[in-house]
């Protein structure tokens, strides 16, 4: 961790110089080395990135490609802004990589001299007079608890919004603030944080630092937003958001926020998953519908075709349940045993999400999503019939034969890969930046080519909206899917294998082996970083 801590610090602070764009690091070795991965196959690069000197005493991970959209030296600021304090939070749901994100915010505000303060349980924080914080910084030097290979965030997190209707509460917040000393705020979050920071904007510089493992935080390409339409209905409030035709020619490079930090160990999580429930339906010949998150975007689903599963059904694709029994078939045919992996926000031929079995939205609006892989479940049951399975001996009842598993929170907890961890705190240190250069209402934002690899970059958060005002989760592009084969597509494939070449580190594989089995796991309690961060705590007096 200490290792990687220094990687994070020799970035944000610009190596030794940048040029068009691109950090460089001071080794002509590694930057050769970077230069022929970059060259071969995607295929054949290698999966586990070495770590090799940069001439400043640094590990490097070589193959990955670091940048920044600015041209930074040393711990020089990016403009000459007199902002002395910001604010940063985490909200909505939380991810592996909400901690290296804060991390490398901090990191960068350290070289910058600016002080960070962390609000407690994300916006909520805000609606409480006393506004309790923590700061991450004091001295200019990182409070020890804020680890960046240790998954959730210290200074927790909550889904609780600032409803921009809400004038009174709004000015409220903006003096305690204003009291606070804090002059620009971080925001952690997805889409729905994003929705939240938009009127905040108007009183005080505001930045997004994207975090979901949903990956629905971007845009297939710069004019998506425009594409929505609303379309009249009888219920409350009287319409609906619907996609309109797109005429734009979509290629890979085009995305703007190629990835978010979160997805990769999500990902990660759901495909070892799948490899274990495998082994089950093969040796009990058995068919299994495993559910992952998304709610209504497929990614998760198709990064989890990792895990090598016979079929994969995503919300973008409404299902035709006579196909899905036809694949069913002619693969336990075959095998005699069936992986079925479905988003939780698959939906049937007419719309309707089969997971939709309450009526109930959590804090953020969002309906509750409980019952896609049972309501799956159910109409395989139903259309396959005991016999097929007793005819054969193979199993005593299709309700035996077919089971479900949800991969759950798994998929949002725990420690991050090395991807994630990495380019989270690549994006927290950039959204420092685009504070200090000036944005009011900017996105820090991953993006990829085939020349430069992954670098970060900047937006104006407006972007992300339709006409309305309204900013949608982004869906999985058609082009990634095959609604034939219900696979992924050699676009999909194409789109996937620049995040997960080099997701995983040594050092990831090594945390397992040295941590897991530890004699002391056995025979002391768990600590949690919340009994530090308890004695941090301040108040606005």
């Amino acid at each position: 961790m200490p290792r990687f801590k220094a990687v994070v610090a020799c970035f944000l602070a610009g190596g030794a110089k940048l040029s068009n764009g691109r950090q460089r690091a001071n080794c002509e070795d590694h930057h050769e080395k970077s230069r022929r991965t970059a060259r071969r196959p995607l295929d054949q690069r290698p999966r586990r990135p070495a770590l090799a000197s940069n001439g400043t005493g640094f590990a490097v991970p070589c193959g990955f490609e670091i940048g920044y959209s600015l041209t930074l030296t040393g711990t020089q600021r990016p403009n000459e802004s007199d902002m002395k304090r910001i604010g940063v939070l985490t909200a909505g749901g939380d991810t592996p990589a909400l901690n290296a994100t804060m991390h490398g915010a901090v990191v960068r505000a350290n070289q910058c001299k600016v002080e960070v303060i962390g609000f407690i349980k994300g916006f909520s924080s805000l609606f409480n007079p006393r506004v309790p914080h923590v700061r991450l910084n004091p001295l200019f030097s990182t409070i020890p608890e804020l680890d960046p290979t240790i998954g959730g965030t210290i200074i927790g997190a909550s889904r609780d919004y600032v409803d921009p209707n809400d004038r009174g509460t709004i000015e409220e917040i903006v003096e305690r603030l204003k009291r606070l000393g804090v002059e620009g705020l971080i925001c952690v979050g997805g889409d729905g944080t994003l929705s939240g920071m938009q009127v905040l904007s108007h009183y005080i510089p505001t930045v997004l630092a994207p975090k979901t493992i949903d990956n629905d935080l971007g845009l297939n390409y710069r004019h998506e937003p425009d594409e929505w339409q609303r379309e009249p209905i009888d219920k409350p409030p009287g319409y609906r958001y619907v996609r309109g035709p797109s005429h734009t020619r979509f290629e890979l490079e085009h995305l703007i926020n190629y990835v978010t930090p979160g997805f990769a160990t999500a990902v990660y999580v759901s495909a070892t998953g799948v490899q274990r429930i495998r082994t089950t339906a093969e040796s009990h010949r058995r068919i299994a519908i495993i559910e992952v998150m998304g709610r209504h975007s497929g990614y998760l689903a198709l990064g989890t075709a990792y895990g090598q599963p016979d079929i994969v059904l995503i919300p973008e694709s409404p299902l035709n349940i006579d196909r899905l029994v036809d694949r069913v078939i002619e693969t336990y045919e075959l095998q005699k045993n069936v992986v079925i992996v479905c988003a939780e926000g698959v939906v049937d031929e007419h719309g309707r999400e089969l997971g939709e079995i309450t009526q109930s939205t959590d804090p953020a609006g969002n309906k509750v999503l409980s019952g896609a892989a049972d309501a799956l479940r159910h109409l395989l049951i139903e259309r396959l019939g005991d016999s097929y399975f007793t005819s054969k001996r193979r199993n005593e009842s299709a309700k035996a034969a077919i089971f479900t598993r949800k991969v759950g929170h798994t998929q949002r907890g725990g420690r991050p890969v090395l991807f994630d961890s990495f380019y989270a705190s690549q994006l927290g240190g950039h959204a420092v930046n685009l504070l200090l250069e000036g944005q009011i209402n900017g996105v820090a934002i991953l993006q990829y080519d085939s020349h430069r690899g992954f670098y970060v970059s900047g937006i104006n958060g407006n972007d992300f909206r339709d006409r309305w005002g309204v900013i949608h989760a982004r869906q999985v592009h058609r082009s990634f899917y095959d609604s034939e084969q219900l696979c992924l597509s050699r676009v999909g494939v194409d789109y996937l294998l620049p995040i997960f070449n080099n997701a995983i580190g040594t050092e990831d594989i090594e945390h397992v082996r040295q941590s897991l089995f530890r004699r002391s796991n056995l025979t002391e309690p768990y600590h949690s970083v919340n009994v530090d961060i308890n004695k941090r705590i301040c108040y606005l007096d």
